[in-house]
């Protein structure tokens, strides 16, 4: 973990803190609806199928697919300088919601939609962790 993390981090609050603590104990935790068992992300403070506040935190798989993909060739934050090129993903768990995220341990032209992958975590600062997604074997 570097205490000197330069990029961009999540903005956290009410809604979300359960995902990020969840983060940070390396679990991945999504919201879902107890009227209608609709899994969402983000969260939020109502259902969007069913309209209920009804809504639980519950662990989630972590298991999902590679729904689409783009790769950064420029830098448009100074952070990510020595990064590019790099892949940004969006995984559709296998609980339905769909993350924007990174992966890892995987070469560029190894991606494709479909891709099976799993969440890690990357503890970036004392107070955040990132989930981001590798292959599965």
């Amino acid at each position: 973990m570097s205490e000197a993390y330069l990029k961009p981090l999540p903005h956290i609050d009410e809604v979300n803190r359960p995902f990020w603590e969840a983060a940070k104990r390396h679990e991945l935790m999504l919201q879902k609806c107890q009227e209608c068992g609709h899994y969402r992300y983000p969260p939020g403070n109502i259902c969007p199928r069913c309209l209920s506040d009804k809504l639980a935190w519950v662990k989630a798989s972590g298991r999902g697919t590679i729904h689409t993909w783009t790769v950064f060739h420029r830098a448009y934050h100074p952070a990510f300088s020595q990064d590019v090129p790099y892949a940004v993903v969006a995984v559709e768990l296998e609980e339905g919601p769909r993350l924007l995220s990174n992966l890892v341990d995987c070469k560029i032209e190894d991606i494709r939609i479909g891709l099976p992958v799993e969440v890690v975590f990357e503890d970036v600062t004392p107070e955040v962790t990132l989930p981001k997604f590798r292959p599965t074997d």
